[in-house]
């Protein structure tokens, strides 16, 4: 990362930042560790995202390492840890479901934990001056399991929908780029998020139909993301890629085939970068220089996915893999990526 970049990201093992950051976190905006409740390293007061995930491969473990060129200043607001350089900030919150038995099974508790959590998230935006989320991760536990007879899935998007409006956020349109995965049964609600101050530009795949724009048959209050973001920076555009699947219009296309699906997932990312390109009337991406991380519903899977998707797009940098629950019970697999416009391998 270069001093006139927005941000940076690595994806490390934990002795891997352990042994690099001991004695310097200045540059660190944020961790999503992947492991569990666990911090395997001292990060000071870096917000650090812990998801119930298991990570894929040679990892026991994984960070995302999200960088900025300093000065840092970190804070919180209500439940939010976050840390902000000039132009962007990482913030995170992990909430619990708790209360009653009966509020768990039914939903209840997910959905108000859903709806705190984006609720202290606009909060802190509005603290921090700026404008709106650029991308969001989210993982909740169990995601395709029903809670009163409703697929969390779709609880948690009603929830999130609601918490938009309520604080007179977009729904649709220019929304945020965003994954939401299932997680470890039993854990908590984890949602981190970047913002920064260019409210970034929402850019949607011509190949697919708006999530947010999705039919009832998917429940009655859709996704609320964008399929990518690309947002403006001293140093160049950066493209934040949504979590892709192997989706056409609004349907599941190749089910119960992994290689088709992760073929098609690539497909799909291949259009976002033509459309980014456009949009920008440059062509400033190529999916060979983005950075991956993929998601694999069955860890039996990853061979295959892991060779069709090398094969697909030959990333120049090292593609990361977790076991993770993508949000369609019939989806294997699941993409996203991040990279910026100036020709390096990363953002």
């Amino acid at each position: 990362m270069t001093h006139d970049q927005l941000l940076g990201v690595d994806y490390l093992a934990p002795d891997e930042l352990a042994d690099g950051r001991a004695r310097d976190w200045r540059d660190v905006l944020g961790v999503a560790l992947f492991a569990g409740n666990a911090t395997p390293f001292d990060a000071a007061d870096v917000p650090v995202a812990r998801v119930a995930m298991r990570a894929l491969g040679r990892r026991p473990a994984l960070c995302e390492v999200w960088r900025a060129a300093g000065p840092l200043t970190t804070g919180r607001t209500g439940r939010v840890h976050y840390r902000t350089s000039r132009h962007v900030a990482f913030g995170c919150i992990e909430l619990a479901e708790a209360g009653a038995a009966a509020a768990v099974a039914d939903g209840a508790a997910l959905r108000e934990i859903a709806s705190a959590a984006y609720a202290e998230i606009f909060r802190c935006l509005k603290t921090l001056g700026l404008p709106r989320a650029i991308r969001i991760w989210n993982y909740l536990p169990e995601i395709n399991r029903e809670a009163g007879g409703v697929e969390r899935y779709r609880l948690f998007n009603e929830a999130r929908r609601q918490a938009f409006e309520s604080f007179d956020c977009d729904v649709r349109g220019n929304v945020p780029a965003a994954s939401a995965l299932g997680s470890a049964a039993g854990g908590s609600l984890v949602v981190y998020f970047l913002a920064g101050t260019d409210a970034g530009i929402a850019i949607e795949n011509p190949r697919q139909v708006p999530a947010y724009d999705y039919p009832s048959d998917y429940g009655e209050f859709s996704p609320t993301f964008s399929r990518a973001t690309l947002a403006t920076a001293p140093g160049g555009p950066v493209l934040f890629v949504s979590g892709t699947a192997s989706i056409v219009g609004h349907r599941t296309a190749h089910a119960d085939d992994v290689i088709a699906q992760t073929r098609e997932t690539v497909t799909n990312i291949r259009a976002l970068v033509g459309e980014a390109n456009r949009v920008l009337r440059a062509d400033l991406f190529v999916p060979e220089r983005l950075q991956y991380k993929v998601y694999v519903r069955h860890p039996a899977d990853l061979a295959a996915v892991a060779a069709e998707f090398n094969a697909a797009v030959h990333p120049a940098a090292p593609v990361v893999y977790l076991n993770g629950e993508v949000c369609r019970s019939d989806l294997l697999v699941e993409i996203e990526a991040v990279g910026c416009g100036a020709g390096g391998a990363g953002p």
